[in-house]
């Protein structure tokens, strides 16, 4: 007789733990939650120099193929600052900020200006072009390079060029390199009917 009620406590009991796993089941999805993703800004430091290395090839293809075929090779997105010859090299350390506060690396970063050098520029030169161009090498910090040696330069995500000055056909010839360079997004800082002019006449 008392095997009777037993059953059905059995029964419940079995219903039981059959409920709990379900919602442990739910537990798991939320986990691959693209969250994590952001955060991954501070571990590129150490990945980032491999994903420069590739690139570096395409640029070698670009220097031995004339100017109009590397605009073709690569379509970056182009980002237009309005700026004076004085204010180009401000805005375009406005546009690094804001990248870098967007997420980016600093090893994604080339920046290129075509009149008077960045004063990073200035400063890892008086050490000699050997450690200058060392640390584009490593890649692991924001590059500041001049227009007129621009071309040695590989190919980053995002290159910001500072029209401050200087020939124009020197600027001309920092856009067209410019455009190679960028993988992803090409920021210019100067006066825009003047790019537009240029990177027009370029394509």
């Amino acid at each position: 007789m008392p095997l009777i009620p037993e059953e059905p406590q059995i029964h419940e009991s079995a219903q039981g733990p059959r409920a709990t796993p379900a919602s442990g089941r739910t537990a798991p999805t939320p986990r691959p939650v693209p969250g994590p993703r952001p955060a991954a800004p501070s571990r590129p430091g150490r990945p980032g120099p491999p994903r420069p290395a590739p690139p570096v090839q395409r640029a070698s293809r670009d220097a031995a193929k004339p100017g109009p075929s590397a605009p073709a090779a690569a379509t970056p997105q182009l980002q237009l600052i309005p700026a004076s010859a004085q204010g180009a090299l401000d805005a375009a350390e406005e546009a690094v900020d804001l990248l870098l506060d967007a997420g980016r690396a600093p090893s994604d970063v080339l920046v290129i200006t075509t009149g008077e050098p960045h004063p990073w520029a200035t400063h890892e030169l008086s050490f000699g072009e050997a450690s200058y161009w060392a640390q584009h090498d490593a890649g692991d910090d924001v590059f500041y390079t001049d227009a007129q040696v621009a071309d040695r330069a590989g190919v980053r995500p995002v290159v910001v060029v500072a029209v401050n000055g200087g020939p124009e056909s020197v600027a001309a010839s920092a856009l067209s390199v410019a455009q190679a360079r960028a993988g992803a997004l090409l920021i210019v800082c100067g006066d825009p009917q003047w790019v537009n002019s240029v990177l027009g006449a370029g394509v």
